[in-house]
């Protein structure tokens, strides 16, 4: 493994977390990152909730059968896209780009100490109903992702999952 790319073969998604605040200009920081992701046409549909209250957080739990880490994280953002913003106002598009934007936030994590966890909403329409319902988002509005956050209670080893028999030379 490339040791320049450390930050990415080092990101794991995280599951425990200590109890200890992340400070606000972290926060900024991955959104950041988030928005630098590439996006088609350079439509930028992406939109972000931060959730910084054990309420909010809470509930975002409560709709997301897999996601029960995020009782002990401290932060969570929960991911969603503009269909009207979106290229060609295509669905598409706009989940190839807030995909690019959720990595960014994860390896952005990742090179500052966080952990994170992705949480996939969509395509789910029962978690896409409960999430929009709770969160009180636009009709046009449709939630993504999660992402819980927290500084990381679990130490993972570096790996790549680099297989050769998945990659082909100029023809399948």
């Amino acid at each position: 493994m490339n040791p320049l790319l450390n930050f990415i073969f080092s990101r794991r998604s995280i599951r425990k977390f200590t109890q200890r605040e992340i400070p606000e200009i972290m926060l900024i920081d991955l959104l950041e990152a988030a928005m630098a992701a590439p996006s088609a046409v350079a439509k930028d549909p992406w939109h972000f909730i931060v959730l910084r209250s054990r309420t909010a957080i809470d509930q975002l739990a409560t709709v997301l059968p897999n996601g029960q880490m995020l009782k002990e994280a401290t932060a969570a953002l929960v991911v969603c896209g503009d269909l009207h913003q979106a290229h060609d106002q295509q669905l598409s598009f706009l989940l190839q780009d807030l995909s690019a934007a959720i990595e960014n936030i994860l390896l952005a994590a990742n090179a500052l100490g966080l952990g994170a966890c992705w949480l996939g909403i969509h395509p789910r329409e029962e978690r896409i109903a409960a999430v929009s319902r709770h969160f009180a988002l636009p009709a046009q509005v449709i939630p993504v992702a999660g992402i819980a956050l927290g500084w990381p209670a679990q130490e993972n080893a570096t790996r790549t999952r680099y297989n050769p028999d998945c990659v082909h030379q100029e023809r399948w």
